[in-house]
């Protein structure tokens, strides 16, 4: 592994957690409970940022995988980030009469947050060879959930308003984010980062392209599968404040507490899993992973009391920070270096913020049952059917896609 780019690389999810915990908390209660904006808008704005991504990033992600320039594309995302979640908490201070213009600069912040994932995630392919790559991805993890930790021990004091933390998160993630920024040297250096005609023949071609990696890649069953469980499981956590306000009136300190136990927990379990996946191998990880969450969830949808609920979820953290670590490295090993930007684009378009069909899925229940304390708990149960047809996916295409191989030869 090169220590230097695995700092570097470790220290900037570092820094882009805070502002993604701290939105997290309290950005999105301030958005649902104190503008009055509904559950189905709110999740609308992952769902519409989604496919913003999906007619961008794959080009994008294509030109950086033929002349390098991955560095460049991430500082120009984490600028954008940078402004529109600024913006958004700006306008946010104007008043609750301004939530619409809110929202429309915290979808373009998510948009550039999503972004900066396509160019971040495939530089995990150069800093660490193959057998080391689930325990580098672990590290990358464990620096996320740390981030998510201090983000909110270090805001805590602020958080008598929902949004005293945010300005203080935006100025704290694009300091640490500088040194990344900076004196991360990658190994292909284009002379010119964005050629335009390129762009324009990628997008030309985007359709074709499109059929051909999905219809050939052995990495298309983990795609799929990542998109399905990721997208459960990160609409939960995308709600999970608003849960803890809906069904059990929890103070924002304490679910600011409860968070922050669940963050250690996923910090472990980023590290620890990393280093059981490059020993069992990170497919076999990764379905032992799965079956835990599809025991856990029930038992959060049914949990009568803040108490049990809470108890049940400190330990997954456990779960949180494995899937993710476990997942990358898994992805990075099924693709060609030809296709690493190309493929991993994919896996952003499903990975920290939800992704389409789990939000509008969360978003129906709530509108049809009522903000009821049973229409969270039913939205959550229905989260378990995604990771179940996630694990189906891995369990029953990956034999599918080896007994093809093997028929023909290859």
């Amino acid at each position: 592994m090169d220590k230097k780019k695995l700092f570097l690389w470790a220290l900037y999810d570092f820094a882009n957690s805070i502002i993604y915990v701290n939105f997290l908390l309290y950005f999105a209660q301030w958005m649902v409970i104190d503008g009055g904006l509904s559950d189905f808008w709110y999740n609308a704005i992952f769902a519409i940022a989604t496919l913003l991504l999906l007619f961008t990033a794959p080009i994008l992600a294509a030109q950086t995988d033929r002349n390098g320039g991955r560095k460049y594309f991430l500082n120009l995302s984490t600028i954008g980030t940078f402004i529109a979640y600024g913006l958004a908490v700006w306008v946010a201070y104007m008043g609750t009469g301004y939530v619409i213009w809110v929202a429309i600069f915290f979808l373009i912040g998510q948009y550039f947050y999503q972004l900066s994932f396509v160019f971040y995630n495939p530089m995990l392919a150069e800093i660490a060879d193959e057998k080391h790559r689930a325990r580098a991805s672990g590290i990358g993890q464990f620096a996320n959930a740390c981030g998510q930790v201090l983000g909110i021990g270090a805001t805590l004091t602020l958080a008598g308003t929902r949004l005293g933390p945010l300005f203080p998160a935006l100025i704290g993630f694009f300091a640490l984010a500088l040194p990344m920024m900076i004196f991360y040297k990658e190994s292909r250096i284009p002379s010119t980062p964005l050629r335009f005609s390129e762009l324009k023949n990628d997008a030309s071609t985007y359709v074709k392209k499109f059929y051909q990696f999905f219809a050939f890649s052995v990495a298309t069953p983990m795609l799929i599968a990542f998109f399905l469980f990721n997208d459960a499981l990160l609409t939960l956590g995308n709600n999970y404040s608003i849960i803890l306000e809906r069904v059990f009136a929890t103070p924002d300190i304490t679910k600011s507490l409860l968070l922050m136990g669940v963050l250690v927990m996923s910090a472990i379990g980023g590290i620890t899993f990393g280093w059981i996946a490059d020993r069992l191998g990170s497919l076999v990880a990764l379905k032992i992973i799965l079956a835990g969450w599809l025991i856990v969830l029930p038992l959060l949808a049914f949990a009568p009391t803040f108490t049990l609920f809470a108890i049940l979820s400190v330990p997954v953290g456990l779960l949180i920070g494995s899937v993710f670590a476990v997942s990358r490295a898994y992805l990075s090993t099924l693709l060609p270096k030809e296709d690493m930007g190309y493929g991993f684009s994919f896996y952003t378009l499903a990975e920290r913020f939800a992704t389409f069909v789990g939000p509008l899925t969360w978003g129906a229940i709530i509108t049809l049952g009522g903000a009821s304390q049973l229409s969270y708990r039913v939205a959550i149960m229905s989260m378990a059917v995604f990771v179940l047809a996630g694990l189906l996916v891995l369990l029953f295409f990956r034999q599918r896609t080896s007994s093809l191989l093997a028929r023909f030869g290859a």
